[in-house]
């Protein structure tokens, strides 16, 4: 077996972790509340505190893990979120939970521009599509778990503060296998094939148009950089747009679910993991779709197509919320919503290291930075708007909204058109700058 499979499976892995500690909160937030005597809300500005903190730190993250290799910023970051995971359960006061979860969430910003760095070196192109869904179905289904189980976890521990004590020491294992077991390059690790190496050396670079690109070098780009890249902007903003979706049924969906239907924990767990499991099988047929059609020389279609169908449903699930009238049929909308949202995973950080390149780390962290704001948003937006208007309906109005722009947008992205040539960044082998090297 491939030992690149090895990474896809501690990606995997990864992933679920990092979704279960930040999802356990929803499923927990009646027993902290309650303990805690925290409004909604207040509990909105806990939640949105952690998608502020995850934003804000995306880019800085993206930018160690160029600069200094995923092995060593994996390790660091992954101990630096359990820890924080660990002190949710000890610390007591709204703006000490507040500081605390935007902590949190910087440790945890650090964890896909990271693995995106790690897949741009271990991978070939035409298996980065499934690669990137396999990942982020690992945090769906850490998601999905994390509903039920936390609920279940509660009462076999003996409270919602031993949960976030548990979770957290697992990071803290993890973090310490990672450091043993991986290496920043195929070609460096002890278990990796000359074979196996040069297959992937070969094929983790992708084919341009344009020659005179290919042999030129690339330097870092900065964030200022991609703010002038027209292609930058819209995958940062389409981004907004999936997780002012997806947020949602991991911060507001389980309270709601209970609260609106008068529903049980267990009940409401149950429920809730369903369009975070649907969630699981958008990320394979996007990933699928992603590989598939770039095999076929269709690179653009590659990452277009999946995003558009994904946002499309995310239009219809959103827009059928507004009719919610019984559990089931809440499920069933936001089931259509989380499976069309989630196949805009893999075309997106997909097309962040085809545009990136040795700066993949940096440009995902960016288009994760600004996507995540739409996080921050959804949990504070749900409350008030519901406290403003008394109803949810315009939360999903809103949503659907954002949902529809974004398809528009992946037919204006090129994922073919790397910044470094959209901007003419490019350098000479013999460090002169060749600053109209552009296609």
């Amino acid at each position: 077996m491939p030992i690149r499979f090895f990474l896809i499976l501690g990606a995997f892995l990864l992933s679920v972790l990092m979704w279960v500690d930040r999802a356990c909160i929803s499923a927990a937030k009646d027993d902290m509340a309650m303990d805690l005597g925290f409004t909604d809300q207040q509990m909105g500005w806990v939640m949105s505190s952690f998608a502020l903190g995850y934003a804000l730190f995306q880019v800085p993250s993206g930018k160690l893990a160029d600069r200094f290799g995923p092995r060593k910023v994996m390790a660091v970051v992954c101990l630096v979120w359990s820890a924080f995971t660990v002190l949710t359960g000890v610390v007591r006061g709204l703006f000490a939970m507040i500081g605390l979860r935007f902590l949190f969430g910087m440790g945890e910003s650090g964890g896909y521009p990271t693995l995106a760095r790690a897949f741009t070196s271990w991978l070939p192109m035409n298996e980065r599509g499934i690669t990137n869904s396999i990942s982020f179905s690992g945090g769906r289904l850490g998601a999905a778990l994390a509903m039920p189980g936390v609920v279940w976890l509660i009462g076999a521990l003996g409270g919602w503060q031993q949960t976030f004590w548990f979770f957290g020491s697992l990071g803290i294992l993890f973090a310490v296998m990672w450091f043993l077991l991986f290496r920043d390059l195929p070609e460096e690790h002890f278990a990796v094939s000359e074979q196996e190496a040069n297959h992937i050396i070969e094929s983790r670079s992708p084919k341009r148009a344009s020659q005179e690109s290919a042999t030129l070098e690339e330097p870092a780009i900065r964030f200022s950089e991609m703010l002038r890249s027209p292609n930058m902007l819209m995958l940062m903003f389409q981004y907004v747009a999936h997780n002012f979706t997806f947020f949602f049924t991991v911060s507001w969906f389980f309270p709601y679910l209970k609260q609106q239907y008068s529903l049980t924990n267990e009940q409401t767990g149950l429920y809730a993991a369903a369009p975070l499991l649907c969630g699981v099988l958008g990320n394979w047929l996007a990933g699928f779709t992603v590989d598939r059609l770039y095999s076929q020389n269709r690179w653009k279609l590659s990452r277009r197509l999946p995003a558009a169908v994904g946002f499309t449903f995310g239009a219809i699930g959103m827009s059928l919320c507004v009719n919610m009238t019984t559990p089931m049929s809440a499920v069933i909308c936001m089931c259509i919503a989380i499976f069309g949202s989630d196949m805009i995973l893999s075309p997106s950080w997909s097309t962040c290291m085809d545009i990136g390149g040795k700066s993949a780390g940096a440009v995902s962290g960016a288009m994760n930075m600004v996507g995540n704001l739409g996080s921050f948003a959804t949990s504070l937006a749900f409350p008030y708007l519901v406290a403003y208007f008394n109803a949810h309906q315009p939360f999903f109005y809103l949503a659907a909204a954002l949902n529809l722009v974004a398809i528009f947008l992946w037919f204006r992205i090129s994922p073919d058109r790397s910044i470094a040539d959209e901007l003419g960044l490019h350098r000479n082998p013999d460090g002169s700058s060749s600053a109209g090297a552009t296609t």
